[in-house]
């Protein structure tokens, strides 16, 4: 049944109801509700340009809220009132808590009731967040095109019911554009309500990552948006005031020129965009594990340049999402990605947030982040301290990859001194420690100011040698005159070992991935996949025939390969793939330390 807009509603708010006019959308609101009120709340406005600059950096709370069917689903313990004493202590000035709604509607149309726990839920983590002292930005989320790259292995494809990939999905061939604004704007009213008396401190953002990539789906999309902001009119309390983010198709850096600014636009407003790039690298795809040549550097220089140039100086910007995993990336890598990405945004005035799945980077069960050099990069980077980096190779055509964030030892090497480089800017050494016990310069160790520390043989002994059991055996504290500390891993590494090395493809359940059990022996990651076929082509991307050494027949994390604690995988679109190709294919899973001819590497044979 086809709500039709109350008379009421129009008189109220007429600056809304010309935009409903002008926009087709008379007929997808609810019924008329009585404004909220805030008689004991207190709200300080502030402009758009304040908020971001107070809310400087930020961290997602990815994978929590937004889970299906519900908040503890996925990788994730419920958050709770540690996980934002954990946030702040590392230095983030506010929270992103993503919320999926999908899973939590009560009844449908016209009013699209919410489940009132659920509600309540959403409003009790936003006042864990702000009683710290941290700025939230909340939202309506799991629009994501590359959603599997920020979900955990385990989570089946079966259970991604997104809102705006399913319900809210404005690009669908045939989407019932009328069905979409009238739940949108239901839910929104509701939300709005619910949140109204929160402080000046909440912000709100219509839906995530929304899909679409047509001038039509942009339009469309630009409705919903209208709504958004209509409903934050009607429900009233201090939600005319609040600051909001707008956003673009995919909240793309490539579709920003898509972007119109609402017409009925009276709240304080930032845009906001996500940045994952280069996809080859932050995806773990076709073999790229390095990153930071001069043109590496420019590409992150012109894609956010880009995204500043498209509007005006008083429109802040926020980086809502970013990141490269530690799952996937190489650290050193990883780390200069880091501190150049946001060094960058912070030059141009854009807020960052890092992306957190619970995997990437705090693991919220224990308190501990998984990568804390990364976030201390983040946090100077946007203070403006300088950073010292360790460094790594940057040269694509290389095939010997070297670290300065390790210290391999192979099984059965004798030990010798080992030389690493690290990129001072400017900095210089202060002190190098495992654990509480400080190395002794001269000693353990040399360093010199041009960036080079050499760690001699006789402290490397402590931890390697030619026998030694595999794995990590300690982390190398380096400190500087200022920024970030680094470390230096130092790590007893063979050949990883599988449960099997050859299968039947025909052999594996429909639908089901390949996991094959794994024995870890260095480091629990994988690099890259090649993958060839009996007859010499490559299975998947034969165009990476042009690419260099390390990267020719390389597959694509999640999409052919993937790892977890005590597995390797063959997604189901390889083995169907291989299946399809009729021919027995090799999948060559590359591990760390990664050059041409160390032997470590383990092929897996599927035939057909």
């Amino acid at each position: 049944m086809r709500f039709q807009p109350s008379l009421v509603f129009l008189l109220a708010a007429a600056p809304y109801a010309a935009a409903y006019q002008d926009n087709n959308l008379k007929g997808y609101r609810p019924h008329r509700r009585a404004a909220c009120a805030c008689s004991t709340a207190t709200f300080g406005p502030v402009s758009a340009r304040e908020w971001f600059n107070a809310a400087n950096p930020g961290w997602n709370a990815g994978n929590s809220l937004d889970a299906l069917p519900d908040e503890g689903s996925w990788n994730n313990v419920p958050l709770q009132e540690s996980t934002f004493d954990d946030v702040k202590d590392a230095g983030f000035k506010s929270v992103r808590i993503p919320v999926t709604y999908a899973e939590h509607f009560v009844r449908g149309s016209p009013n699209w009731t919410i489940n009132a726990t659920w509600l309540q839920r959403v409003s009790d983590v936003i006042d864990m967040a702000t009683a710290r002292g941290l700025y939230v930005i909340t939202n309506m989320h799991h629009g994501e095109c590359l959603l599997l790259y920020r979900l955990p292995s385990f989570v089946p494809n079966s259970v991604v019911i997104k809102d705006s990939w399913n319900w809210a999905d404005v690009s669908k061939p045939n989407a019932n554009q009328t069905l979409i604004r009238e739940k949108f704007s239901a839910a929104w009213l509701q939300i709005a309500e619910k949140l109204a008396c929160k402080p000046a401190t909440v912000a709100f953002e219509p839906i995530n990552e929304p899909a679409g990539s047509t001038e039509t789906d942009s339009e469309n999309l630009m409705k919903l948006n209208d709504l958004f902001l209509a409903a934050l009119q009607e429900s009233g309390g201090f939600n005319p005031q609040r600051v909001v983010t707008l956003s673009g198709l995919g909240m793309s850096g490539d579709k920003v020129h898509m972007f119109k600014k609402p017409g009925n636009m009276t709240n304080p407003w930032a845009f906001q965009f996500h940045y994952y790039s280069p996809y080859d690298f932050t995806f773990a795809a076709w073999g790229k594990t390095i990153w930071g040549s001069a043109s590496d550097k420019a590409a992150v220089v012109s894609d956010l340049s880009a995204v500043r140039g498209n509007f005006s100086s008083d429109i802040p910007i926020v980086m809502g999402e970013f990141d490269a995993s530690q799952l996937q990336c190489e650290a050193a890598a990883r780390w200069k990605w880091f501190d150049h990405v946001v060094r960058t945004a912070t030059s141009l005035g854009i807020t960052s947030m890092v992306w957190d799945n619970g995997l990437d980077n705090l693991d919220r069960a224990t308190g501990q982040w998984r990568d804390k050099i990364a976030v201390d990069i983040t946090v100077n980077a946007v203070k403006g301290v300088t950073n010292s980096l360790a460094d790594s190779t940057i040269d694509a055509s290389a095939t010997n990859q070297d670290s300065s964030a390790y210290i391999f030892n192979k099984v059965g090497s004798e030990l010798a001194d080992r030389t690493l480089s690290f990129i001072l800017n400017g900095n210089s050494f202060k002190s190098l420690s495992v654990g509480t016990d400080l190395l002794e310069e001269g000693k353990d160790y040399t360093s010199s100011s041009s960036g080079a520390v050499t760690f001699k043989r006789s402290f490397l002994a402590n931890y390697l040698s030619a026998t030694a059991a595999p794995g990590t055996k300690a982390n190398v504290t380096v400190t500087f005159s200022a920024g970030s500390p680094s470390q230096v891993e130092l790590v007893q590494w063979d050949t990883p070992v599988l449960g099997a090395l050859a299968s039947a493809a025909n052999d594996v359940p429909v639908g089901a991935d390949l996991q094959v059990p794994v024995v870890w022996k260095g480091l629990h990651r994988v690099a890259a996949v090649k993958i060839v076929r009996g007859d010499g082509a490559y299975l998947v991307d034969d165009w990476t025939q042009w690419l260099p050494e390390l990267q020719k027949g390389r597959g694509t994390l999640a999409s052919q390969w993937n790892f977890d604690y005590d597995r390797v995988t063959i997604t189901r679109a390889a083995v169907d793939a291989v299946i399809a190709s009729g021919k027995n294919t090799a999948f060559t899973f590359e591990f760390y330390p990664r050059a041409a001819g160390n032997g470590n590497y383990i092929n897996y044979t599927l035939t057909v």
